[in-house]
C-alpha cells in the first residue's frame, strides 16, 4: 500500500527522507487519477525500501499542492534529496512509471 502524504507530514516524510519519494498529487474526482491508484500501490510494494511512493490528494492538502505548482493532476513529483528531480503529468502505464522512476534512480 502506498504512503499517504498531508500538508502536516509532507516536509518529513517526502522531503526529509532518506529515500527517494515519489508523490503522486491526486483528487478522488479525477478519472486518470484513478486509473494510477492500482499502480501507485503496486509500485510502493515494488520499489519498497529503495523508493517511499505515495499519494497527496490535492483536494484535502492545497498548501503543498500549491508550493509546487500542481495544476493539473494525477502530477508525480520525484524527489531526491529535498527538491523535486522529476516532474511526471498525466496517466501512464505501470511500465512506463516504473521506468522513470529506475532510470531516476
Amino acid at each position: 500500500m502506498s504512503f499517504i502524504f498531508t500538508d502536516d507530514n509532507f516536509d518529513q516524510e517526502a522531503l526529509q527522507s532518506s529515500l527517494p519519494t515519489l508523490v503522486d498529487f491526486w483528487a478522488p474526482w479525477c478519472g486518470p487519477c484513478q486509473m494510477m491508484a492500482p499502480i501507485i500501490d503496486e509500485l510502493a510494494s515494488e520499489f519498497e525500501g529503495k523508493v517511499k511512493i505515495g499519494k497527496l490528494n490535492v483536494d484535502e492538502n492545497p498548501i503543498k499542492a500549491g508550493q509546487f505548482g500542481i495544476m493539473s493532476i494525477p502530477t508525480m513529483l520525484l524527489f531526491k534529496n529535498g527538491t523535486v528531480a522529476q516532474q511526471f503529468v498525466g496517466g501512464m502505464t505501470k511500465e512506463d512509471l516504473k521506468a522513470k522512476i529506475e532510470a531516476s534512480l
